[in-house]
């Protein structure tokens, strides 16, 4: 692998959800010339997402595609530098900073923010994929809304999912949890909630054989691991909630992580323990996941960025 540094910026920002847009909309306004690489995913994971209705400014509702377009032209007109590629490698024991693209050329930074997401885990069924947005979501406080009064599946068994279970027992008249094992993962106290809750119904030993439905979520098939009956339930949604995976594998030995990979930032900043390097968005929150937050933190990442460079006498 050549090590040939093809050009040197003041900003790189990688990723390109509402965290990645947002400091380049924030570091393209304060002159420092972003660059930003869009990864995998352009637009993050609101891409496939359908309506988002809790954004604020958007009276009416929005796609989730619509609005990331919406992101990346508003950081186009501010001046910042985007294009499509993949960050593959780092070096954080040098200065400049310096990021390899596509396994084939490093840039050099003076400062990096990364906002690279996370990406659900998902139960990889093919009905969940066909009907992904069309039903079958992994983000209840998201799209919850939509199935109002309707009856719902949730399939995990961790604090998120309680949680999410709770949420949704709020909105839907029934809500369907299909936990694998005999017991959840989730806190006593979740735990305890969930069950006292009496529009939840829990499926113990029980597993996801086929999400059922044409064009849309109708129901859902489940086979009971014990006694190998199978079970159909009509429903209008299913949620998957079995957890998400930080986009952070090529910063590990670098950045100090949590448990689970979410890059840990001090509190209240977006800073990570290498100097010069900030953190925003779902890759460095497991706790709130929503757009507006990432949004905020990628302005967090890049205000902290300019003061950095400013007081380094970079910019």
């Amino acid at each position: 692998m050549e090590n040939t540094v093809a050009e040197k910026v003041g900003c790189l920002i990688i990723g390109s959800g509402p965290a990645g847009y947002t400091a380049a909309i924030y570091a393209a306004r304060a002159n420092m010339k972003p660059l930003l690489y869009q990864g995998i995913q352009p637009g993050g994971q609101l891409t496939i997402t359908t309506e988002v209705e809790n954004y604020p400014g958007y009276p009416d509702g929005i796609q989730g595609p619509e609005m990331m377009e919406h992101f990346e032209k508003q950081a186009r007109r501010m001046g910042t530098d985007i294009r499509y590629g993949l960050a593959t490698n780092v070096d954080f024991g040098v200065r400049p900073l310096r990021v390899e693209i596509d396994e084939e050329k490093w840039i050099e930074a003076d400062a990096v923010i990364i906002s690279t997401g996370a990406a659900a885990k998902w139960l990889g069924i093919e009905s969940e994929q066909r009907l992904n947005g069309y039903g079958v979501s992994a983000c209840a406080v998201c799209d919850g809304f939509f199935f109002k009064g309707k009856e719902a599946a949730i399939v995990g068994a961790g604090d998120t999912a309680a949680e999410e279970a709770l949420y949704l027992s709020k909105i839907c008249s029934t809500v369907h949890m299909i936990v694998r094992k005999g017991e959840m993962r989730a806190s006593k106290v979740m735990q305890e909630r969930v069950i006292a809750t009496p529009n939840i119904k829990i499926y113990w030993h029980s597993e996801t054989d086929e999400i059922l439905g044409d064009k849309k979520v109708e129901g859902v098939r489940i086979l009971n691991n014990q006694t190998n009956e199978k079970t159909e339930i009509p429903v209008s949604a299913f949620f998957v909630a079995i957890g998400h995976k930080p986009n952070s594998d090529i910063f590990k030995g670098w950045l100090e992580m949590d448990d689970a990979g979410y890059i840990q930032t001090t509190p209240g900043t977006s800073r990570t323990n290498i100097e010069g390097v900030f953190a925003s968005g779902d890759v460095q929150d497991k706790i709130y996941r929503q757009a507006i937050t990432a949004a905020g933190s990628g302005c967090m990442a890049s205000l902290d960025a300019e003061r950095y460079l400013s007081e380094k006498g970079l910019h």
